[in-house]
């Protein structure tokens, strides 16, 4: 058995368990194929993250994060996984990067989103939406950069997914500054605790603007009902997607092997990878 864990946890939909599945099976065997000791799937519970005594520490002996054996067993922390010392292979979002998760991993690369409307290779966008009243959906700018609705956003209540969340938060907010605007555009605002749940509530009427990263709306669009109440009026300029991390601990010398890795997989799923470090 592995020492390593991993997961792809960003868009592990119920319905995309398989899809997850086999895309982490790809990059196991390139891994093993170069002496990694890749486990043999994903973590998808706090239960499958090895037991920290004491809880999980810094490079100076500070407390970051506690034992995962104190945790919901059924549930999984993201930052709890982000920070685990086992962790090989995972991919979190420049939120919490910035945040100050970036202190304690290391970026392996980055993910294509070529084949995603708002997406361009490393970089990712997000959807503007609000309630479907008949009318076509904005197309995504070619030129990557921000389309704000002023007029149909003001006043209205806004929902978004995590307070640490680039595409569902912080995006939209620094596109805002730039127009000389901020959050407070809003009437209101409230945190749904994720991008479907966001979807959701615009399309019952229980918010009415969320912003949906431009792969979690391609996802809705295959899978959430609630994705059809609902239409895109806008979108956020293009920034860097979300990036597959490692442990801070992980030898360079494996962190080097899994880029190897990474750059030999062909682009032909439904997630191409890239290697793009940093």
């Amino acid at each position: 058995m592995s020492k390593f864990v991993a997961a792809l946890p960003m868009y592990d939909w119920p319905e995309m368990r398989g899809e997850v599945d086999a895309q982490w099976a790809r990059l196991r065997d390139a891994f093993r194929q170069r002496g990694i000791d890749a486990p043999d799937a994903v973590v998808r519970s706090n239960r499958e993250l090895p037991a920290v005594p004491g809880g999980i520490l810094d490079d100076v002996g500070k407390p970051i994060a506690p034992d995962p054996a104190t945790l919901p067993p059924d549930e999984l922390d993201f930052h709890q996984l982000w920070l685990s010392p086992a962790l090989l292979f995972g991919q979190t979002c420049w939120g919490p990067m910035e945040l100050g998760l970036t202190q304690h991993v290391q970026v392996i690369s980055q993910p294509s989103y070529d084949v995603y409307e708002g997406g361009q290779g490393e970089l990712y966008s997000s959807a503007l939406v609000m309630a479907a009243d008949g009318g076509p959906s904005v197309v995504a700018p070619g030129d990557g950069k921000a389309v704000i609705p002023l007029d149909l956003i003001r006043g209205k209540r806004f929902t978004f997914n995590n307070p640490d969340s680039m595409s569902g938060l912080i995006g939209l907010t620094r596109d805002l500054e730039a127009m000389g605007e901020s959050l407070d555009i809003f009437a209101s605002r409230s945190e749904s605790g994720g991008h479907r749940s966001s979807i959701v509530a615009v399309a019952e009427g229980r918010a009415d603007v969320a912003a949906i990263d431009c792969e979690s709306w391609a996802l809705a669009q295959r899978f959430e009902p609630a994705a059809k109440g609902v239409k895109v009026v806008g979108w956020t300029a293009r920034r860097k997607g979300l990036p597959y991390i490692t442990a801070r601990t992980t030898p360079e010398k494996i962190i080097t092997a899994m880029r190897e890795a990474v750059a030999s997989i062909e682009s032909g799923s439904e997630q191409p990878l890239v290697q793009r470090v940093g």
